[in-house]
């Protein structure tokens, strides 16, 4: 069966996994080694089992375990030539450090993994986009807003995983200095639920059966408000949640249900 799932989301850590059951990839590893071996052998999974970690990019809340859980089990890591540049995880064996530049679909096993770009201040980022059997699910975060090309890439995925950030008033309210807010909120730094909720309708709108909200800030959002304002969005355009979509959250310190369980 396919498993597709958040092991930890937010701004402190993330990590997805993918597996058809027989192939096995993570996407990001924004924890330590050793929690993302806890999470993974609670699982049933051996890190040795894994057959790759894609990274979206350099970022230290997306690459803090790569190198750690690369070096000890022996995984290749696939990222962009632009996230190579600037990912600081420490010495990888030449044959665990796959590059691509171009955006061309990466055979691992039975799935075909497409990078595609998403517009944050990194170096070369990326979101993934999955295919097995017929079926394709997609992971999109870090983006500062929706482009032409990413609801093009999402549309028609049986599930995805999408960010919703923050959310603006309380951004705009909240203790942060203005340059972060101004980070935050500007066209390479985060989505806000409500930007999340117009994507989700497009993506519901497009055959897409379950949304994961990933990658929530803290400080600046709740699962509550998230969930809400998206499920707002989604019902203004006559799509009702738990009807005709399964909407969930990430949650930010446990791995998550399977996105594909019931669709």
């Amino acid at each position: 069966m396919t498993d597709f799932r958040s092991i930890v989301s937010g701004s402190s850590g993330n990590c997805t996994m993918f597996s058809d059951g027989n192939t096995k990839f993570l996407i990001d590893c924004g924890i330590s080694g050793k929690k993302i071996t806890a999470y993974l052998n609670d699982m049933g999974i051996n890190p040795s089992d894994l057959d790759g970690i894609l990274v979206t990019h350099e970022h230290i809340d997306h690459t803090s375990g790569v190198g750690i859980l690369s070096r000890k089990y022996d995984i290749p890591v696939i990222a962009s030539a632009g996230t190579w540049k600037d990912m600081q995880i420490g010495n990888i064996t030449d044959s665990n450090k796959v590059v691509f530049d171009k955006l061309t679909p990466i055979k691992l096993g039975n799935i075909t993994v497409t990078p595609f770009d998403i517009p944050h201040d990194a170096a070369q980022p990326t979101g993934y986009h999955i295919e097995i059997d017929g079926k394709r699910y997609a992971l999109a975060t870090d983006m500062g807003f929706v482009s032409d090309s990413v609801v093009d890439i999402l549309s028609g995925c049986a599930a995805t995983i999408i960010e919703a950030n923050y959310d603006s008033g309380m951004l705009i309210n909240g203790p942060y200095p203005p340059h972060l807010k101004k980070r935050i909120g500007g066209l390479k730094g985060h989505l806000d639920n409500k930007d999340t909720g117009i994507l989700a309708t497009k993506l519901a709108k497009s055959g897409t059966k379950h949304i994961m909200l990933g990658h929530l800030s803290n400080e600046n959002n709740s699962p509550e408000i998230a969930f809400a304002e998206v499920a707002r969005e989604l019902e203004y355009s006559g799509i009702i949640v738990g009807k005709d979509i399964l909407l969930s959250v990430a949650p930010r310190y446990e791995k998550s249900e399977n996105l594909c369980k019931n669709i």
